[in-house]
Order: structure tokens, then sequence, then C-alpha cells
């Protein structure tokens, strides 16, 4: 039994929270672990080991251990089935050239996930116990994070109410879990610009709806019109504002950029229907390093037609953890069509998806402190 001590925040008392480990009896072997990592894909196969913190109304958070993969036992009458009280997070451990283990911005996820449980009525879990949740299982399974190119572990947080109840209100007893998963590209055909699809009958949400917040009902509702997408070729949906049905929202898990010109970049502001992504804000920065003029507003599907068809708008482009940063070449919609299919992936996405991953797999150097080492005692990092 190993234990780790960290602090965790309940109401206003500051407690430690000691991690247990139980190991499991059924890791792969070296060689079954390789193959795997070999072609990994996305979210298709997973490690020994998952990270486990129960919280109850009473107790606040307890009970937190590292354990065997496996299924959760859930009580048919427990709320996250009935209400979908849920919610999730997503991160990468990067392998460096010296064989660190990395990730990036951890703190960005821990505070969105908060932002999340305020959302969604589950508690909030410390951004010193989320970090220390993800080091846990790294400690046990840090040998699955591959090393070979665009390549990473992703990191799968969530919260689940588990309360057997069917009463319609908040939980009294939630679950916290980390699952890890080793991923190759998001994308079959890797990093190449992809078509979008316009839903015209679905919104992703509404005005004081849950669009900020990472809930699975979001991605729920957009599932629908991400296979009309596959229908008409597209990889990707784009959502509009559920409100005029006339402003660029987000995709159905991305956030989109616009390059105007080569000293421009506009992206949608945050209206409370968007994703505050991580990349989002890392993108942001990055393009403010070099100078561009950045822009956060409301982006109309007339000004993206008008653009595209003047010159004005040279490159679009969407991002998010998944899939980094991945350029759109053309967006279509029942009787729209805005730019090529066959476009080339453009200079300034490329250049700042290769300075961003650069940072993120250590070649280049951290400026703003953006990497939390996980393979090291807290201390050290």
């Amino acid at each position: 039994m190993s234990q780790t001590q960290v602090g965790q925040t309940s109401g206003t008392t500051t407690f430690p929270l000691t991690f247990s480990l139980t190991p499991s009896t059924e890791s792969r072997t070296a060689v079954e672990r390789e193959e795997i990592l070999a072609d990994p894909g996305f979210g298709k196969k997973f490690t020994d080991h998952m990270v486990a913190i129960d919280w109850t109304i009473n107790k606040g958070w307890h009970n937190a251990r590292v354990m065997p993969y496996g299924p959760l036992q859930l009580d048919p009458a427990s709320s996250v089935l009935h209400y979908g009280q849920e919610i999730f997070e997503g991160l990468k451990a990067y392998r460096h050239s010296d064989g660190s283990i990395w990730t990036f911005r951890p703190e960005k996820n821990a505070e969105r996930l908060q932002r999340s449980g305020r959302r969604l009525a589950l508690p909030e879990l410390s951004v010193a116990d989320f970090i220390e949740s993800i080091r846990q299982i790294i400690a046990v399974d840090g040998d699955w994070v591959p090393s070979a190119p665009e390549t990473s572990l992703y990191l799968r947080p969530f919260m689940i109410a588990n309360e057997s109840f069917l009463g319609v209100r908040a939980a009294h007893q939630v679950g916290y879990y980390v699952i890890a998963s080793p991923a190759g590209a998001y994308f079959a055909d890797g990093v190449a610009p992809i078509k979008i699809w316009l839903s015209t009958e679905y919104s992703r949400a509404g005005r004081g709806g849950t669009g900020a917040a990472k809930c699975g009902g979001n991605y729920a509702a957009s599932l629908l019109p991400q296979m009309q997408a596959y229908d008409n070729g597209c990889a990707q949906v784009l959502f509009l504002d559920g409100e005029t049905s006339s402003r660029v929202d987000e995709l159905g898990g991305m956030n989109v950029f616009f390059v105007h010109g080569t000293d421009r970049l506009v992206t949608p502001r945050l209206t409370g229907s968007i994703l505050e992504g991580v990349t989002r804000d890392s993108i942001l920065q990055l393009a403010r390093d070099r100078g561009l003029t950045v822009e956060e507003r409301d982006v109309t599907l007339g000004e993206w037609q008008d653009g595209v068809a003047s010159g004005a708008i040279t490159e679009v482009f969407a991002c998010g953890t998944a899939a980094v940063v991945t350029p759109i070449s053309q967006l279509k919609g029942p009787n729209l069509s805005i730019g090529n299919p066959d476009a080339p992936a453009g200079k300034i996405t490329m250049a700042l998806r290769q300075e961003l991953t650069d940072i993120q797999y250590g070649r280049l150097p951290d400026r703003h402190g953006w990497l939390t080492r996980l393979d090291t005692p807290a201390a050290q990092s």
C-alpha cells in the first residue's frame, strides 16, 4: 500500500487527502503494452489502473485511491443515469526526449472542472487534488506514455452523481475518476485540412444553458448532427448560436479560428454557450507573442462567407486538446459551400500548431510556465 498526501478543500477547511494503491493483478506485459502503443488509435485502449475519489455531502472528498482499471458498479437508480449530472475533462501526458513525462496547463483543466461542477451542481475538487490525481495514475502507469511522434497518453478525469435517488435534486453522493488511454492522431488522416458540416437544424447550446460546461449532455446533443456531417463527407459539425442562428459558435468538440491576411487572428468571443478551451487560450497567447492582432468577437456566417470570397479570410482552423490544431478547408451545408476542399493547410495555422506541440513535447522553451512534470514529486516540478 503506497500513500501520497495532498491538500484538499472541503468547505472552508483544508485537510490532507491520502491516496492508497491497490496494484492490478492483471496488468499487461511489456510486450502486450508495446503492441498497443504501436497503434493506439484514440480512446480505444486503456491503461491498467484508474483513480477514484468519493464525495458525500457529509464527509466531503475522501477515500482517494488508485485501483485496477475495471467496470464501475452503479445502482440502477444512480442519479447520473437518469438526470445526466456529470462533467469531465481531457488533457494529455507527453513524453519528452529525455524520457520525462509532462502535462500541459493542468491547472486550467482543474479550474474548468470546478466551473463545470458549479453549473451542474456538483462539488468542486481542488486544483491541487486534481493535479495529484493525474500524478497518481502516471506513478503506476507511466510506461503507457508513448514516445512516437504525435502520440501521448490521453487523460480523462470525470465526475458523476452516483447516489441512488430518483428525486430531482443535486446528488448527495458523487464519484470522481481518472482513466488514461494512449493516443495517436485524432483524425485518421493525420494533420490534414478537413471539411466540416454546418448544422442548420440543431444548436449545441442556448443562452443560460450548459454550453460553457464540459458535460456529456452537450456532446450527446451534437451526435445526431455529427452523423449528418459524416453522411455529407465531413469530419466535424459546426454549430451557430442558439438565439439568432447567425453567429459562429463552435464545432462539436473544438473552438474555431479565422486568420485575416497575415497579421490578424479572430475567434468567437466567449458567450456562455462556448467552451473555454485550454488550447484556445494557448493559441491566443502564442498569436500575441508573434505580433498578430487578436480579436475575440462575434463572427457571423455571412462574414465567413464574404471574407473567404473576397480573400480577407485567408485561413480557418479548429483547435482542442484531442486534435490540437486542425486546418479547415471547406464549410458545407444545405445549399452552402465556403472554401475549397482541396486547399492546403495555411502557413499561420501550421506554424501555431508546430509551436504549440513543440512546447508540449519539450522541443521549445516553456516561456509561459505551461508545463507540469508528472513523473516527479510535486515539490520538484
